[in-house]
């Protein structure tokens, strides 16, 4: 019989994020896929992340193992910047022991680190465990005084770390910290092509709105989608067409600086901030096109998902992910990164698209999508694993 490898994912956070549903898909992708049941999985919910996927996870076999107090998790501050920094602290110094416990109990072959990862990394300098510390690392993240330190010393007992991009493997291995043997390319688990298509069925269906003639952006309200910049260049936009319409799903520390800037300027009949949606294909569906305006993605999972519902695409060239993914006029169309008159010039271009003329658009897009399938992600994690 084949040894029974037990993997645990640590990807701790207080609001729904991408992230956080690629784990869930990672955990999956061994369960489906594996012949030989040889993976038992297991999420760590500290707090509260998993909660609205523990019956899917039940029925796919996957562990939620729980460490978290609702009383505690909603007093966590989720919005503003001074906030988020204050919950990142609070959450690393009450999540110390309990993970330590955790892992000495349940002694997973691999714990695989999505998520304040300076926790689980400081664990591993100061002890001596069993299980085998998989990184993911993604971005370009700023190699500050504290984070270099820790990174050299835990690196030489890492397992491995995964990059989702090859910039950000090229831009990993360029610091000469760590063994390049140790870095490897992992795509992310996006797509779970035998039940999107199903999911796909319902998603036509029309939103409860009088017009489907909207543009969509997506993702947590933070610095990093740069949606400010984009209601910016939208107020522009509006001021020559006051029919435009741009609808924001998320939630994030920003809300309040986007909701003041939309009532500020009287933009509330044109931008609207519709908070996070479980039934996200749908509004994919009905849009007229997916906008990213981010200063940096890795790789981006939304423009994945545009490309599997068939979406047009204007993306800013930001750091990793989109230059990758997307090529200019060929699956879509690319802006310069926060930079106002390139945004208007191609988003002329952009709303003139039609999925009748530019249907080879759509087309292209779907092709360069399907590497972000669970399948796709199921062969080279294991190949990891087993290796």
């Amino acid at each position: 019989m084949s040894k029974i490898n037990h993997i645990m994912y640590w990807s701790p956070s207080l609001v729904n994020i991408a992230t956080n549903k690629a784990v869930f898909k990672s955990a999956l992708s061994l369960k489906k896929f594996s012949k030989k049941e040889i993976y038992e999985c297991s999420l760590l919910n500290f707090f509260g992340e998993f909660n609205e996927i523990a019956d899917v996870a039940s029925r796919s076999n996957i562990n939620i193992i729980n460490n978290f107090s609702n009383t505690f998790n909603s007093l966590l501050p989720r919005h503003g910047k001074l906030k988020s920094r204050l919950s990142f602290i609070l959450m690393f110094f009450c999540s110390f022991f309990p993970l330590i416990s955790i892992i000495k109990k349940k002694k997973p072959d691999f714990l695989i680190i999505h998520l304040l990862t300076s926790l689980p990394l400081t664990l591993l300098i100061l002890f001596n465990f069993n299980s085998k510390f998989i990184l993911r690392i993604s971005g370009l993240p700023r190699l500050n005084f504290f984070r270099k330190y820790l990174w050299k010393l835990a690196f030489k007992k890492i397992y491995c770390v995964t990059c989702p991009t090859e910039s950000t493997r090229n831009y990993i291995k360029s610091l000469n910290i760590i063994d390049p043997n140790k870095l490897k390319l992992l795509y992310d688990p996006i797509i779970d092509t035998t039940e999107y298509f199903i999911k796909n069925k319902n998603s036509h269906q029309k939103i409860s709105f009088k017009e489907r003639d909207y543009y969509l952006a997506v993702g947590r309200l933070t610095k990093q989608k740069n949606f400010l910049f984009l209601c910016e260049c939208f107020k522009e936009i509006i001021d020559n067409n006051t029919n435009v319409k741009l609808f924001i799903a998320g939630e994030g520390e920003d809300f309040k600086k986007l909701n003041y800037f939309i009532k500020k300027n009287n933009l509330e009949k044109n931008i609207f901030l519709i908070g996070y949606k479980k039934d996200i294909l749908k509004y994919f569906y009905n849009s007229k096109g997916l906008i990213v305006s981010s200063l940096w993605e890795d790789p981006g999972f939304v423009i994945i998902e545009a490309g599997m519902t068939k979406s047009f695409i204007l993306s800013s060239n930001c750091l990793n992910g989109p230059k990758e993914l997307i090529k200019d006029n060929f699956n879509g169309i690319l802006f310069e990164s926060n930079d106002k008159k390139s945004f208007i010039e191609k988003f002329k271009i952009f709303s003139k698209l039609d999925k009748i003329n530019n249907k080879n658009i759509l087309l292209n897009n779907l092709k360069i999508s399907r590497r972000f399938t669970l399948y796709y992600h199921y062969k080279s994690l294991n190949n990891i694993l087993l290796n």
